[in-house]
């Protein structure tokens, strides 16, 4: 074989390397996105938190532990000092008026994600409506300081 031969063997695997890193990579995104991008008819509803820790643009939302969609927009309201978040669904999704949205934790060193808590109401949230029944974040720290402090008011109750 000749140095000019071997020389566009070389390229010619060079070029096929790179192509399969990029549809590698390509497929990642596609991952990475959830598969969203294919899914983009739905609606945006919304929901006021005391505190959205753990919880920004692209969280999950969760119905019954499955993903249903993702956390479109997280801001603070200046009149009411709560955090609102929007929330897309699609559209085959149809949530009762009376749902809740609760801030939930992937264990201890998880992250976090909204669980919709469907209701019983006969009437269904649309396009724009708001979940009214939240519940926020909670932060294990403070959990911990409270057990520790109950456990310390129990040792003095106790003398």
């Amino acid at each position: 074989m000749t140095a000019q031969a071997e020389h566009r063997a070389e390229q010619r695997a060079e070029l096929i390397a790179g192509a399969v890193v990029l549809a590698v990579a390509s497929g990642f995104l596609a991952w990475a996105a959830g598969g969203d991008l294919m899914h983009q008819r739905g609606y945006e509803l919304a929901a006021s938190f005391p505190d959205v820790d753990g919880i920004e643009v692209g969280t999950e939302v969760r119905l019954a532990g499955v993903k249903i969609g993702r956390v479109s927009g997280v801001s603070l309201n200046p009149q009411t000092y709560m955090a609102d978040a929007r929330i897309s669904i699609p559209e085959r999704i149809v949530l009762p008026a009376d749902s809740a949205a609760i801030i939930q934790s992937d264990g201890l060193l998880g992250g976090s994600y909204i669980q919709i808590q469907p209701g019983g109401s006969m009437e269904n949230l649309g396009p724009g409506d708001e979940i009214e029944d939240v519940q926020g974040a909670v932060s294990l720290i403070q959990l911990m300081m409270k057990f520790v402090d109950s456990q310390s008011s129990d040792d003095g109750a106790a003398r």
